[in-house]
């Protein structure tokens, strides 16, 4: 545990922390009752989850940056409700194109969470915990975040990437292949790392 020590993992939750807050804030400003009950939800569902996989030793946080519990309740509340207002302020309304979506936010969150296990003392895998528990949980907690946020966030509050932009050629057909092709890739390569 720690806090103000001067480490690289400090660094890391001071600069992620008033990254995601400026993200939040242009999203939450633009209904705050909505957004803001969308963001708390996500931020108490994530920490929940996270607690109780600390709790039953799938994996654990060596660094906190404030060390109130066993898990960085702060950066998971201000990190993931991020995201998740981020995917339902801009998902596509059909789901073939919202699993693609979702993939490409996922594989960079898993990428960037592999890099911070293996460089960083801010999370280390445990007891029967590895790479596809923490993939397959990723999605599952989006896709549950998307279905409560299109409950909450009506459709005029939303902002969907435009089908055009997922064709052959179009810029997010680019960010799909490019993610896609670099995760799987470094996924290969941790996995056959870590074979041996």
């Amino acid at each position: 545990m720690g806090f103000l020590d001067g480490s690289k993992e400090m660094y890391i939750a001071i600069f992620s922390s008033i990254i995601v807050a400026i993200g939040s804030y242009f999203i939450l400003r633009l209904d705050w009752k909505r957004y803001g009950l969308l963001y708390l939800l996500a931020g108490l569902i994530g920490n929940l989850l996270c607690y109780l996989f600390v709790e039953v030793r799938f994996y654990s946080f060596p660094y906190i940056f404030l060390p109130i519990l066993k898990i960085p309740i702060f950066s998971i509340l201000t990190a993931f409700s991020y995201f998740v207002l981020l995917g339902v302020r801009y998902s596509p309304i059909d789901w073939v194109h919202k699993i693609s979506f979702y993939g490409v936010m996922i594989n960079t969150g898993v990428f960037f969470e592999t890099v911070l296990k293996n460089t960083t003392r801010l999370i280390s895998y445990d007891y029967e915990w590895d790479f596809w528990d923490s993939y397959t949980t990723w999605w599952a907690f989006f896709i549950l975040m998307e279905w409560i946020g299109g409950k909450m966030i009506p459709a005029h509050l939303r902002k969907p990437l435009a089908i055009e932009a997922f064709r052959f050629g179009n810029w997010f057909w680019f960010v799909i292949h490019i993610v896609a092709l670099f995760t799987i890739f470094l996924a290969g390569l941790y996995l056959g790392k870590n074979a041996f």
